[in-house]
Formats: C-alpha cells, sequence, structure tokens
C-alpha cells in the first residue's frame, strides 16, 4: 500500500503535475532565444536607459530582468555588468521579481483553477512583477544604501542578424533539459518528503499512513504557519505548505499542490480535480496568492547566487527579506482592499492594509535627499 502511494500520489502526482507544463515552456524558451540571438537585447536596453533613470536604475538593469523571464540565476549573474554599486544591489533584489520561467506552472494553475483560464491572468502577472520593480526602485533609491546617480550607459550595439536554427535550438534544449534534470531530483526528493509528511501521521502512538491527509504530520506543521497567511486571504494549511515548499523550487509549489489534491485521482477527470482545488480559494485570495509567490524571495539557487553576487551575508539577509516582506505587503493590501470593496466590511485586517499603503505611497511620494555618507556605503560594498 505504501509503494503504490509513493509511485502514484507522491511522484506521478507531483512531478507529474510540473512536467505537463514542459510544452508551454518550450514555446517560450524559443522567442526567448530568439530575442537573445538576434542583436535585440542590446538596443532595448538602451532604449529603456532613459526611462529606467526615472526610478534609480539604468538600462543595463533590464538584460537582467528580461533575462530572469527565464531563469533568476543567470538573471543575477548578469548583474556583474552594471558598474554601479547600488544599481547592482537594487537590479539583484528586484529582478526575480518578473516570473520566470518555473513561475510559469504557478500561473497556469492559478489561472485554470479559478479564472477559468482567462487569457489576463499571465501578462497581469508580468504587469505584477514590472510594477513590483519600478515601485521598489523608487523606494530604495531614496534611501541611504542605494543613493547615488545611475552609471553612464555604455554598450556596443552589435548588428541584427538571422540567428541560426543550431544556436535556438541549443538555447531552448539546455534550459528544457535543466528544468527536466530539476524535475527529476530537486523536485521529486520534495514531493517523496511531502507525500510521506501529508501521508503519515501517528495512528495508536506510532507511526503509520493516514486515510485522511488533515492527519498528517504536514497538516500538523502547516497549521501552525498557517495564520500567518490568514490576513492574505489563504491561511488554509496546503496553501501555507505550497508557499514554503516553493522556496525549494518554484516549480515545486505545483507538485505539492498535485499531492495535497490528488491530482493523479482526477487525472481522468479535470475539471473535477479543478473543482476540487478551487473550493479552498476565492478569486481574490487565489491572486493574493499568485502574487505573494511570485514576489517572494525565489528558489534555493537563485538565492545561492545572491549569495555570490551580494558576496555578503547581511546584504544576502537583507535582499531575501525585503523580497518577502514586500511580497506580504501587496499581497495584504491587495487581499483587504479587494474585500472591503466588494463585501464593504472592514476589519482589522483592512485597517492594518491601510496603514501599510500609506507607508508605501509615503516612501514613494517623499522627496529624494543627497546622503553624505553614500559614497562610504557604496565603497564598503564594493570591497
Amino acid at each position: 500500500e505504501w509503494l503504490e502511494g509513493l509511485v502514484v500520489d507522491g511522484i506521478i502526482s507531483g512531478v507529474g503535475a510540473v512536467l505537463g507544463f514542459v510544452p508551454q515552456m518550450v514555446v517560450f524558451f524559443i522567442f526567448l532565444a530568439f530575442l537573445e540571438a538576434c542583436g535585440y537585447m542590446a538596443r532595448i536596453a538602451f532604449i529603456l536607459d532613459r526611462a529606467f533613470r526615472k526610478f534609480g536604475l539604468s538600462g543595463k538593469s533590464f538584460i537582467p530582468m528580461l533575462i530572469g523571464s527565464g531563469c533568476g540565476v543567470p538573471a543575477i549573474m548578469a548583474s556583474r555588468t552594471i558598474e554601479n554599486a547600488p544599481d547592482r544591489r537594487m537590479t539583484i533584489m528586484t529582478t526575480t521579481m518578473i516570473p520566470c520561467s518555473a513561475k510559469m506552472p504557478i500561473i497556469a494553475l492559478v489561472a485554470g483553477a479559478y479564472f477559468g483560464g482567462e487569457w489576463w491572468v499571465a501578462p497581469s502577472a508580468y504587469f505584477v512583477g514590472i510594477a513590483a520593480i519600478i515601485i521598489s526602485g523608487i523606494i530604495l533609491k531614496k534611501t541611504k544604501l542605494f543613493a547615488g546617480d545611475p552609471a553612464p550607459f555604455i554598450m556596443e550595439l552589435p548588428a541584427y542578424h538571422m540567428p541560426t536554427l543550431s544556436n535556438i535550438a541549443r538555447s531552448v534544449w539546455e534550459r528544457a533539459s535543466s528544468f527536466i534534470k530539476k524535475s527529476g531530483t530537486v523536485i521529486l526528493l520534495s514531493t517523496i518528503l511531502v507525500w510521506f509528511l501529508s501521508g503519515f501521521g501517528y495512528v495508536d502512538g506510532e507511526i503509520a499512513m493516514v486515510e485522511d491527509l488533515n492527519d498528517g504530520f504536514l497538516s500538523y506543521i502547516g497549521e501552525k504557519v498557517a495564520w500567518i497567511f490568514a490576513p492574505l486571504g489563504w491561511g488554509d494549511w496546503k496553501a501555507a505548505v505550497a508557499a514554503f515548499t516553493g522556496l525549494i523550487a518554484k516549480e515545486n509549489l505545483v507538485g505539492t499542490f498535485g499531492i495535497l489534491y490528488g491530482l493523479a485521482e482526477a487525472a481522468e477527470d479535470g475539471e473535477e480535480f479543478w473543482g476540487t482545488f478551487a473550493k479552498d480559494f476565492s478569486t481574490l485570495s487565489a491572486y493574493s496568492f499568485l502574487i505573494f509567490n511570485l514576489l517572494c524571495a525565489p528558489c534555493v539557487a537563485a538565492m545561492g547566487a545572491i549569495r555570490r553576487e551580494m558576496n555578503n551575508g547581511k546584504w544576502t539577509l537583507f535582499a531575501i527579506g525585503y523580497q518577502c516582506g514586500f511580497a506580504y505587503a501587496i499581497s495584504l493590501i491587495f487581499y483587504q482592499f479587494g474585500m472591503f470593496l466588494t463585501t464593504g466590511v472592514f476589519t482589522i485586517g483592512t485597517a492594518f492594509a491601510a496603514v501599510i499603503f500609506a507607508i508605501l505611497l509615503y516612501l514613494l511620494l517623499r522627496p529624494a535627499k543627497k546622503y553624505e555618507g553614500a559614497v562610504e556605503v557604496n565603497l564598503e560594498y564594493n570591497k
């Protein structure tokens, strides 16, 4: 029985739910590889330099952000081309807010289960990421740690050329194979762990399989932390656990839901699965869940890249803390204001969201100051 549960409920439900999104991601990788190979990247960075300077970044920051739509790790590493220390730090902290390929299954999951596959859900996710980067850039640039003028834009513009089919195929293969390998290693181990913790618990004083997932170890752990996310509209233990497993690998979030909601059992009837899955969320709470997982700290691999590029433990913790805090604040404001506008009920959560919104508005609109110690801070970072 446990072996059947491991294969069907653990491996097939978890890894299978993630691998189902590979075809869509391959199409995305083809277009991204074409843009990178034809000489378009450098020109769009040059064109956007003036716009980026209005919120404290240079046009060179656009290249890591565009690469970040494929994967956050090379995007963070691409920030090395930015000479200015504050610009480089801000780019590292904000570039993973752009939805990467690993977040595409999350977007597809939410769009299919809660919005009937509406076309606007996926584009809105990218607009949320862009808006988060702009807001973060304006807020951070007005602080002492990130003060200073952006570096002058100097970049060689290669000639336009038609990319070869072999280069595009190689780029697509590298990205797709990397995603599949992650599904066979990190995600596989994570789904097995999630299956064990959710399917086993204490029965008559000993560890044994449980028939109800609410009696498993994972349910007990999730209920202890679910209250943190209750103001965001998704205080259910399954959503809380999925959000935490998403920090290992963002694709892992879908695999976790596949196990907890029994995707394999409903594989022949997709509508049955979507209905079972959607009953724990409303449309507001589902989009709040999407916002939080789009903007919060990236996967473990990207966190490691942040640590290498920052070359400082305190800066790394600050970057991860800012991403999680900002994601929580935006999700809170969206859900609480949405509930107030749709139901007219004003709660403590609504008041707290209003305070957070007022603080963000003040940080956005306050005039920038000239900090005398900014140069010393940047020199210390460069050391």
